[in-house]
């Protein structure tokens, strides 16, 4: 089972790895760390999709799973959205139009597609009568609750939740 929050961990773990080892710089880091921190959807591939590890005495265990996050990433193209699972913010719109929440640009998510609700420590999916629908791991749905690791599909846009 995927916990809340881990895909980000991963991605932070890599990213401090990096930098450690020299393939970032401090400013590069700072930034990085920042967009991963500071968004709700995170592309990951644009975070540590460039990083290329090279064998090292002393490094091999934390490289080879390094290589594994960085080469799990780049054929994805999902985003990732992370949700707080506190319950802050405790309403989030997802659409193409700029007012919402989360804006997905693809043409093919309507203006309002989803709403999410956080209610009783869970996240609640709401479709809004979206013209293209969505889906969670595969099956198209009305209304659901969320877990860290769904797949899900807004039109044609990809989100792994987190």
């Amino acid at each position: 089972m995927i916990r809340q929050g881990d895909c980000r961990r991963d991605i932070e773990r890599t990213l401090n790895d990096a930098y450690a080892s020299g393939l970032l710089s401090e400013e590069t880091f700072a930034i990085r760390i920042e967009q991963l921190l500071g968004r709700r959807l995170i592309d990951p591939r644009s975070l540590i999709g460039d990083l290329s590890f090279r064998a090292q005495r002393g490094w091999r265990r934390w490289l080879t799973e390094a290589r594994t996050i960085v080469g799990s990433w780049r054929g994805a193209e999902e985003l990732l959205l992370a949700l707080d699972w506190t319950g802050e913010p405790s309403e989030l719109v997802i659409g193409r139009h700029y007012a919402c929440d989360l804006v997905l640009s693809d043409r093919s998510v309507s203006r309002r597609h989803a709403r999410i609700i956080f209610r009783d420590g869970d996240w609640v999916l709401q479709d809004l009568a979206s013209t293209n629908g969505t889906t969670v791991n595969g099956t198209s749905v009305g209304r659901c609750v969320l877990r860290p690791g769904d797949h899900l599909v807004l039109g044609s846009e990809r989100l792994r939740v987190d």
